[in-house]
């Protein structure tokens, strides 16, 4: 072929790439956006998202040295039959909650209280379809640091960003859509909102299952979407995930989620490809994943499958990790597992031939109820955000290092969700999916390729990777909010 007529294929393919995987522009972002990267150019290969559950950053971090947290928080009180703000100590307390918290739009919006940030006190225990009593002062509250000391410890040498903000002012469903998207938008002025009003939360939900959505004018239409599943979206072809713009690069990817007992009849004793990932597989809702031969090549279950792609030199490019439910840190579950659970897939990283080609991020999906301080900024777009504050911890041998005595990096940036898509585009040169990546910083300003590589210490916890290797799946549903 002339280099002429190469020339203008090759233009050609990059016009139709781009046209395929663009779907809309997004709100501009107010402000420049930081570096994409540090100095130097990419060693990172991999990029390893483990997902965990239900906390804010001040539930977690609130004292954490550096960090932006709190030991006070508001409440709106009736005094003398007016509300008043009043302040209240976040009292100490041990990670395990006996109760979940609800954590639906509607919970965010009173809580956020028009960025008062005061109505935590005012929302219930319990799911916003089925409350309970008042929680009251029980979510300002912090989590003691013994209990979690996991967590402290990769912050202390790692990088603890304290302005990691949920796409969506809502739960997990969405939050996970938007950890492999950046958005839940079904068409220009409509996205989806909340949980479906069946489980699984895809493909797999029973019939007549249904959606809610929130529209660009803020209006909340429960029961009014579609089926989980993008096949009765209005226009499934415009709902590209990371997954569509990977497979175009020949890129590799996993999503390692926990094996759950489903109607289709999944037992201990059966192979665990037969169950659906239930409420926290996010590919569940992608037809062209659950109904394709993704489904059993890159739906990897049990999620403790990554321990064995590391062993046997097949960790993909990009991993999302979700957690089972003893170990995902949300409340109304009866084990402490998550922190382990959390450094066991970081030492399994860090402890092999991956580690200087890797960056893992771990992040939780929703605030779950907590009170956080940090007042979101809110977008005019059809998503219902930002919503708030949850922890997010980065570890690379590439991290920039802070004035901790450790090497510890508090990031004060501005991050969301897209953040995370962001720097997975620019790192592999996949583009943009047009959705919140578009706007939102990239994470890749806490890297310095330039710099040696930082060795890697293995994070102690009480179990171990043999303990979760060796364990049997629960086969336990999910978040139920």
């Amino acid at each position: 072929m002339s280099p002429v007529r190469l020339g203008l294929l090759t233009l050609l393919v990059v016009a139709v790439l781009a046209g395929c995987t663009v779907l809309r522009q997004a709100q501009p972002f107010d402000g420049a956006h930081v570096a994409r990267h540090g100095s130097g150019s990419s060693p990172i290969a991999h990029v390893v998202i483990i997902v965990q559950e239900n906390r804010s950053f001040d539930n977690l971090f609130a004292l954490f040295p550096g960090a932006d947290g709190a030991t006070r928080g508001k409440m709106r009180v009736k005094r003398g039959g007016r509300w008043v703000d009043e302040w209240t100590p976040l009292q100490a307390h041990p990670l395990v909650m006996p109760a979940d918290v609800q954590h639906c739009h509607a919970a965010f919006t009173t809580s956020y209280d028009k960025g008062r940030m005061d109505g935590f006190d005012l929302i219930h225990y319990g799911i916003c379809r089925h409350p309970g009593k008042l929680v009251g002062t029980a979510v300002y509250q912090y989590v003691e640091q013994d209990q979690i000391q996991p967590y402290w410890d990769i912050a202390e040498q790692w990088v603890l960003a304290d302005h990691m903000f949920q796409t969506q002012g809502s739960g997990s469903f969405t939050a996970h859509q938007d950890l492999i998207r950046g958005a839940t938008d079904i068409n220009s002025y409509e996205s989806l909102i909340d949980d479906p009003h069946g489980q699984p939360w895809g493909c797999d939900a029973p019939p007549k299952t249904v959606t809610s959505l929130i529209t660009s004018a803020g209006k909340y239409l429960a029961g009014q979407g579609p089926f989980p599943c993008t096949n009765k979206f209005p226009s499934s072809q415009s709902y590209a995930t990371l997954r569509d713009l990977l497979d175009g690069k020949g890129l590799s990817w996993k999503y390692y989620t926990p094996c759950f007992s489903t109607s289709d009849g999944c037992m201990p004793d059966k192979k665990c490809p037969l169950c659906a990932g239930d409420t926290l597989n996010a590919f569940d809702v992608i037809a062209s994943v659950r109904y394709g031969p993704e489904w059993s090549a890159n739906v990897s279950m049990p999620e403790t499958n990554i321990f064995g792609d590391i062993k046997n030199a097949a960790l993909p490019a990009v991993s999302w990790v979700i957690p089972e439910d003893d170990e995902d840190d949300h409340p109304g579950e009866r084990t402490d597992k998550g922190p382990s659970w959390v450094a066991s897939v970081v030492n399994a990283v860090g402890e092999s031939s991956y580690w200087e080609s890797s960056v893992i991020v771990v992040l939780w999906d929703d605030w779950g109820g907590f009170y956080d301080h940090a007042a979101p900024k809110q977008f005019h777009d059809n998503l219902g955000g930002l919503g708030f504050r949850v922890p997010c911890l980065v570890i690379s041998p590439y991290a920039i290092a802070g004035s901790s005595s450790q090497g510890g990096y508090v990031s004060p940036t501005q991050y969301e969700f897209g953040s995370i898509l962001r720097y997975i585009e620019d790192n592999f040169g996949l583009g943009s999916l047009g959705t919140t990546d578009a706007r939102a910083n990239s994470i890749g300003d806490v890297f310095d390729y330039s710099q040696s590589a930082r060795s890697f210490k293995p994070i102690g916890s009480r179990y171990s990777i043999r303990y979760f290797e060796g364990r049997r799946p629960s086969l336990q549903r999910g978040d139920p909010e």
